[in-house]
């Protein structure tokens, strides 16, 4: 198993464009959690909105990411949750929250195992981030403005290897390898490519060739060729990604010979 790909995929069945019903859900995160998979990090993203409909239900996952989309934070006491991830209200930045205390005040809502991130545009430049406060970074969505150029990606990713901030990449990454996606007239990024160009930057080496690229047998040379110590570096800083689809970027690296 390529250490660049262990436990990178969190599973955001819940979230569109799959947008599962939860018993549908939480159905197809047990068989997946059952199998095991090494990809998967079996981490079950659910919206702050929707534990109500997740205590219902029989089955709780081993791990829960909580996305909230409430104002306040929810009692999750119960309930075996890691990360707990937060978006920021519309034009107010990063650095304003830090400075009012906004985001340590968070962190001490939460219990000390308990990881915090917060999500920022790629443009976002912050430094002082508490202590298990990591970035979310958004790299696409339903409209074509929600995804970002590889320039603008790069620029996020040179940071947080700088400064050593870990992040998480949600939305838009459906498949391996950056492509063109007609139906949007965009280009999708694709996670082996944000994966490649993570470990670009560790080796102070400019992450957007590897972000742009479309060369699938370059990309499979380039993650086979990764050294040890800069996959465990560069996987120390990309914790996870989302998708709404468990069993697609696992086939995908399957069918490039990676797995």
């Amino acid at each position: 198993m390529n250490p660049l790909f262990e436990r990178l995929v969190d599973d955001a069945g819940l979230f569109p464009p799959t947008s599962l019903h939860m018993d549908e859900a939480l159905a197809r995160h047990r068989r997946d959690q059952e199998s095991g998979n090494p990809v998967l990090t079996h981490r079950f993203l659910c919206p702050a909105s929707r534990l109500a409909g997740l205590r219902r239900e029989s089955f709780v996952p081993e791990r829960i990411g909580l996305i909230v989309d409430t104002e306040e934070i929810p009692d999750f006491s119960d309930l075996p949750v890691d990360f707990v991830e937060v978006r920021l209200p519309p034009h107010t930045g990063l650095a304003e929250h830090l400075a009012s205390g906004d985001v340590e005040r968070t962190l001490a809502k939460l219990p000390p195992h308990v990881r915090l991130f917060v999500e920022v545009t790629p443009e976002t430049h912050v430094g002082g981030l508490p202590e298990r406060v990591g970035l979310k970074v958004r790299c696409g969505g339903m409209t074509p403005d929600a995804f970002p150029p590889a320039e603008h990606l790069g620029t996020f990713i040179r940071y947080c290897v700088d400064h050593d901030i870990p992040f998480k990449a949600t939305a838009g990454l459906h498949h391996a390898v950056r492509h063109f996606d007609p139906s949007l007239g965009v280009d999708r990024h694709g996670f082996l490519n944000l994966v490649l160009g993570v470990c670009e930057a560790v080796e102070r080496r400019d992450p957007v060739p590897a972000l742009r690229s479309t060369d699938v047998g370059g990309l499979v040379r380039m993650a086979q060729a990764v050294p040890e110590q800069t996959a465990k570096r560069a996987r120390d800083l990309l914790v996870s990604y989302g998708s709404c689809s468990t069993h697609t970027p696992i086939e995908d690296l399957r069918t490039l010979g990676i797995l």
